[in-house]
């Protein structure tokens, strides 16, 4: 079949609707346009096929022989068209938002806000997905990812969630009293790292420094990097907003700090979102802004 024959889908709507209500009026009130604009469509409708549809030698228009084997075919067409929009947006609300996130960023971010979002969204199913890797984001598998860097990613859509800079801390048990600490020196301190991660390592590698054989490195889960860094167990690197309140109240010691800039982002495909992501990024957003 040469698609390109076919008339117009809008001229083949306004005969369907024609075909339903058989009254101009009422198929123009259908498809909200005016009952002129619907004969004009079944016009141009025959003029491109080169067959009358519609008799009008009486009052009032009817379907010819040829106009009501048209209007079968489109009930039908149109039927099955609508069927399967149905199933697509039905099997797409039912699945549940998939969230690609560092287990340090569930923890101490996200968890303790989800009964929040249970309560006013319970009618939306998440998965959250702890990892450090780079995903890829593709329709019917992870829908959000939420990475930390400065944004300006290709490829892809991302929304600043939370500005908040990278920082080295460790607490005043392992640092013994000392303040003043050169990377070098930092380097002859056992360290906690993320599994998947080398932030450590490349932070100290960038000030021409690399972890003493035999001090200690201990990779762990995100989730447990905090736990151990607030028990003296080593030197970290993590983003100021998880530890602000140790560093307040003395518990950490703030030994560096990146430049302001990077943070957490909201990062999702460059194509047509569901209502369900787009009502968790929203509510997202608000919890970052406190409101």
């Amino acid at each position: 079949m040469d698609w390109l024959s076919l008339p117009p889908l809008t001229s083949l709507r306004a005969f369907s609707a024609f075909a339903e209500k058989r009254n101009v009026v009422q198929a123009g009130a259908a498809l909200n346009v005016s009952h002129a604009a619907i004969s004009q469509q079944l016009r141009a409708l025959e003029d491109h096929m080169g067959v009358s549809l519609l008799d009008r030698s009486g009052k009032s228009l009817t379907l010819t022989s040829q106009g009501e084997h048209l209007a079968r075919a489109l009930q039908l067409g149109f039927g099955a068209i609508g069927s399967a929009v149905d199933e697509l947006v039905r099997s797409g609300t039912d699945r549940p938002v998939h969230v690609s996130l560092t287990s340090s960023f569930a923890t101490s971010w996200l968890m303790p806000r989800l009964p929040a979002f249970r309560l006013d969204h319970p009618e939306i199913d998440l998965i959250l997905d702890p990892s450090p890797d780079l995903v890829e984001l593709r329709p019917g598998d992870i829908d959000i990812a939420i990475r930390y860097g400065a944004g300006g990613w290709s490829g892809v859509d991302a929304q600043m969630l939370l500005q908040t800079p990278m920082v080295i801390v460790a607490a005043p048990e392992l640092l013994k009293g000392k303040s003043d600490w050169s990377p070098a020196e930092l380097a002859q301190l056992p360290w906690l790292e993320e599994v998947g991660t080398t932030e450590a390592t490349t932070w100290l590698a960038g000030r021409g420094a690399e972890l003493e054989p035999g001090v200690g490195r201990i990779v762990v889960p995100g989730n447990l990097v905090l736990d151990g860094l607030r028990a003296g167990q080593g030197v970290t690197v993590t983003v100021r907003h998880f530890v602000e309140q140790d560093i307040e109240n003395g518990r950490i010691v703030e030994l560096y700090a990146e430049p302001d800039g990077a943070g957490y982002h909201i990062v999702t495909a460059q194509t047509p979102q569901r209502q369900a992501v787009k009502t968790f990024v929203s509510w997202l957003r608000r919890q970052a802004l406190g409101v």
